[in-house]
């Protein structure tokens, strides 16, 4: 179940499937780098501005699904306009800051986003851009993003499910709105 805050800005209500803290795995494989699955934190969260502050931190696993050691870390923040235009502004510790445009579907909550700028540090890899798209289905978040280099055409690169991360905060106020339960908790389903 989707909730809308109170105090999420109005223009935010159309990604509010996004909010929270969600946890899973996925894939990386891109010409050049190690192929493998990862481990990923994500966080959406709002201040009551008109935007979501966005958090990522992905790390290789090994085939036990234990942490091996980071992958990439990425910041930014995420708007929405009153025609349903996404646009993300995105910092990588790999030092690439990027600017993102798209839009949301029509009637479902997915986003297709394609990179508009990019901006390298001497330090960072060759990358020239990329897309991603991002939905929530059966209550999880799906993405798959793609990169370009001058040297590699557009590719898929990542792509992960993950599920919603309840902390224990949010487990106390659940069973305290649940109200009265019969007390053998079989005759709740009859």
């Amino acid at each position: 179940m989707i909730e809308i805050p109170s105090d999420l800005h109005p223009d935010l209500v159309p990604l509010t499937f996004l909010l929270g803290n969600w946890a899973g795995a996925g894939v990386h494989d891109f010409p050049g780098s190690e192929k493998c699955n990862f481990g990923q934190e994500v966080s959406f969260s709002h201040d009551g501005r008109d935007f979501l502050e966005y958090r990522s931190h992905t790390w290789v696993l090994d085939s036990d699904g234990n942490k091996v050691r980071p992958l990439e870390s990425e910041s930014g923040f995420w708007r929405v306009g009153k025609d349903r235009k996404v646009e993300v502004v995105m910092v990588r510790d790999d030092g690439v800051v990027e600017v993102w445009y798209g839009e949301l579907a029509d009637k479902k909550p997915q986003i297709d986003l394609a990179t508009d700028a990019v901006a390298r540090t001497a330090a960072s890899g060759p990358y020239s851009g990329g897309k991603r798209l991002y939905g929530y289905v059966n209550s999880d978040l799906m993405w798959v993003g793609e990169k370009q280099t001058p040297e590699v055409p557009l590719r898929p690169y990542m792509s992960a499910q993950l599920k919603k991360v309840v902390s224990p905060e949010d487990v106390a106020d659940m069973a305290r709105n649940l109200g009265d339960l019969p007390d053998d908790g079989i005759a709740f389903f009859k």
